[in-house]
């Protein structure tokens, strides 16, 4: 028997199952350094994202702001002694001209100070007659005296001046001449103190008449003020308008200084944000614009006054048109301003979406150069408007980022990019 020598097997079983172990071992430690190595992948549907350009344009900070359409001037209808409403002229809504009643008021306190005010002045005027009667007579009482006494006086004085020349003559004794001095002299005297009593009593009498005259005028003007106050319980339009927020009903008693309601003057329109964030409180000033779109139309505005009262967190700020007003525009219509925070300048940005929510803006998934894969990026970003983020570095113009949500991310360091 003849024995055949068969070649040797290269590729036994043993030896290949000894080389599939080699290569799958290879494997799990090339996946598990792949998968450790921070750079965990999630695949991705390019339909179910928003891939935005990073571009270089015009931009110009601002916020956007919901307004209220307001009257550009409204009046408050203010009591100011108050009462009980007697009587509504309008509803709530008239369009009234100036001088128009709205409402009457009953109050009794008031009316009466009227009347007791009426009757002092009555009283006043009725004293003053009878004083300037009583003064009048005693005025020509007073003249009467002066012309007796100064007739009294020339006779001295004839007389005086004709014993003078007697005496000299002697034609008359010393006693007769002496009589006659002392006769003239007494006379002298009390036509002098006469005349000086009228004055007296001149001067007295004119500041007792412009006293009594100022006291008159003073319950003038407070019977004056109490009229104004009677008439003034009868609430009339000072000016032409639309009444509205009426707050009085028949029966209701009103405290003074209690506001009524308002008259909105119909010649023109502001715009006021009520829910600024105090966070933009010492960047908004008066002369600032904003502006906002109505048929189709943009308008612009200009801040006019800005309410420094801080209120849970808000301010509010009044606007006013610059130029145009939008035709059928209506009060308390609501538009959102865009209202401008700086100059327009030129920068790098990028546009606005769902991914500041996970990143607050301080990375981003940039898309790689062949569009396959999206990567952590990180970026600086500075200001804002309603539309774009301003890059300030991380970015440049031309660059494929990811804006939409990152919710479903979670630590996903690349994401691969599929159609």
């Amino acid at each position: 028997m003849v024995d055949i020598a068969r070649p040797k097997k290269k590729w036994s079983t043993k030896r290949l199952m000894t080389i599939g172990g080699i290569a799958a071992l290879v494997l799990l430690i090339a996946a598990s350094f792949y998968f450790t190595s921070g750079k965990s992948r999630l695949n991705v549907d390019l339909e179910r994202i928003t891939v935005s350009e990073v571009i270089k344009a015009p931009f110009q900070e601002s916020i956007p702001q919901n307004g209220t359409i307001m009257p550009l001037n409204t009046i408050y209808l203010v009591t100011t002694d108050g009462g009980r409403v007697e009587k509504r002229f309008v509803e709530d809504g008239a369009i009234l001209k100036a001088g128009d009643p709205i409402l009457k008021l009953a109050n009794t306190d008031l009316e009466l100070s009227l009347s007791s005010q009426t009757t002092s002045v009555s009283t006043m005027l009725a004293n003053m007659q009878f004083a300037s009667v009583t003064a009048d007579q005693n005025t020509v009482n007073k003249l009467t005296n002066l012309a007796d006494v100064q007739s009294l006086y020339i006779e001295a004085k004839r007389v005086y001046e004709l014993d003078v020349k007697l005496y000299a003559q002697k034609a008359i004794g010393s006693q007769e001449y002496q009589q006659a001095v002392n006769n003239y002299n007494y006379y002298k005297e009390k036509f002098r103190l006469t005349e000086v009593i009228l004055h007296q009593d001149t001067i007295s009498r004119d500041a007792e008449h412009k006293q009594d005259q100022l006291s008159l005028d003073r319950a003038k003007q407070t019977l004056d003020i109490l009229q104004k106050k009677v008439e003034g319980l009868i609430i009339r339009a000072p000016v032409d308008g639309q009444l509205t927020a009426l707050d009085a009903e028949v029966g209701q008693s009103k405290t003074p200084g209690y506001a009524l309601g308002q008259l909105d003057v119909l010649d023109g329109f502001k715009v006021r944000l009520s829910d600024v964030d105090d966070h933009y409180v010492n960047r908004v000033f008066t002369g600032q614009t904003g502006t906002f779109s109505f048929n189709d139309t943009t308008y612009t505005l200009r801040i006019a006054k800005v309410f420094t009262q801080i209120t849970n967190g808000r301010f509010q700020v009044d606007m006013n048109f610059v130029g145009k007003v939008p035709k059928g525009i209506r009060k308390g219509q609501t538009v959102q301003i865009t209202l401008a925070l700086s100059d327009e300048t030129t920068a790098i940005l990028v546009p606005k979406g769902g991914f500041f929510q996970q990143t607050g803006g301080n990375w981003i998934f940039k898309v790689s150069e062949d569009g396959k894969t999206a990567y952590r990026q990180d970026i600086q970003l500075n200001r804002a408007s309603p539309d774009y983020y301003e890059v300030i570095s991380g970015l440049k113009p031309g660059d494929h980022v990811i804006t939409s949500s990152y919710e479903n991310y979670g630590n996903m360091q690349e994401l691969v990019l599929k159609k």
